[in-house]
Order: structure tokens, then C-alpha cells, then sequence
């Protein structure tokens, strides 16, 4: 665990959260309409909007360490296809990734000795980035709970150009 600590942002966000009610205005609906989801990395340096162009309403954006098809965004995008309308997926995996920097078994035996537990879900860590995201597009394309497979692609955005390559099976 760290040993450093900043003072707890929470009461800045939350008084600019009371600001953004005199601004906001919902959006009608939760299908977007771009009919797109998006699955990528937690990275704060990942600006979805600006990279393709979006507003609010536009897609469905999922969002986890590392940009991993695990279950749970297996769950999330048959949620968004069977039940909001996308039928197109983007993933979006990016070069200088945290989950680049550690192995499986090293965060586990790290957890395990601070807390006594293994956690019993996996870290999901890689040292190809190229290849992590063929083996989430192809997880998306075996998933019998997706509907919508004909539009998978899988893009690797570079942090320190801000360029977007595309990867193929």
C-alpha cells in the first residue's frame, strides 16, 4: 500500500457535483445513439470523447483495468446489445498500461500476504499488449450471450502520440 496521501478530493467533486445540476439536461434515453460500446482501460489519460468524437448519449463507454473482457463486461455488453441496442464494439487496449508493469501471480501474493486472502477473481495482468487485445476480441466473438459479433474491432491508442492503431485477428 502507498505511503503517501494526498488530502480526499471527494468534497471538490461533490460541490461541483451541486454546481452541474444548474447545467445539466438529461438525456432521453439510455440506448445511444451511435448504437456503439466501447470497452477499454480505467487509464485517466483515456479521453473516450475527445478521441472518437462524442457527447453524452452517444455510446455506451465500459471501462475496467487494463480494458479486460472478463464476465462482468461480457454481462455489460449483453445488457447493452440485448436490451439497449448496440451492435457495435470497440475495444481499446493503450500502450503504457499499468497492467503491464506486474504479473498475475505477484498482485496475488501480494494481497494475500497483506490481508490473508487470494482474491478470487484474476488480475488479469499481460506483457503483450497486442496480444491481450486479440484475446479479448476473440472473447467477445465466442461469447453464445452476444448477439451482436459482425462489428468488433480491436484499436491500441498510444498515450504518447495520441494516435490510434487498429489490430486484427
Amino acid at each position: 500500500m502507498s505511503d503517501d496521501f494526498t488530502a480526499p478530493q471527494t468534497p471538490d467533486l461533490i460541490r461541483h457535483a451541486e454546481a452541474f445540476t444548474e447545467k445539466y439536461s438529461p438525456y432521453d434515453t439510455p440506448k445511444p445513439r451511435r448504437k456503439v460500446t466501447v470497452v477499454t482501460c480505467m487509464d485517466a489519460r483515456l479521453d473516450l470523447f475527445g478521441l472518437f468524437g462524442l457527447e453524452i448519449g452517444d455510446a455506451h463507454l465500459i471501462r475496467n483495468a487494463g480494458g479486460v473482457v472478463t464476465d462482468d463486461v461480457i454481462r455489460s455488453l449483453a445488457i447493452s446489445q440485448r436490451k439497449l441496442g448496440t451492435n457495435e464494439v470497440l475495444l481499446v487496449h493503450h500502450t503504457d498500461c499499468g497492467q503491464l508493469t506486474y504479473s498475475d501471480d505477484e498482485l496475488r501474493d501480494e494481497l494475500l500476504s497483506e490481508t490473508g486472502y487470494k482474491p478470487p477473481w484474476s488480475p488479469e495482468s499481460f506483457s503483450d499488449l497486442e496480444a491481450d487485445l486479440k484475446q479479448s476480441m476473440r472473447r467477445v466473438l465466442a461469447s453464445p450471450f452476444l448477439p451482436n459479433k459482425q462489428l468488433v474491432r480491436g484499436f491500441i491508442f498510444e498515450v504518447e502520440t495520441g494516435k490510434l492503431r487498429e489490430v486484427e485477428l
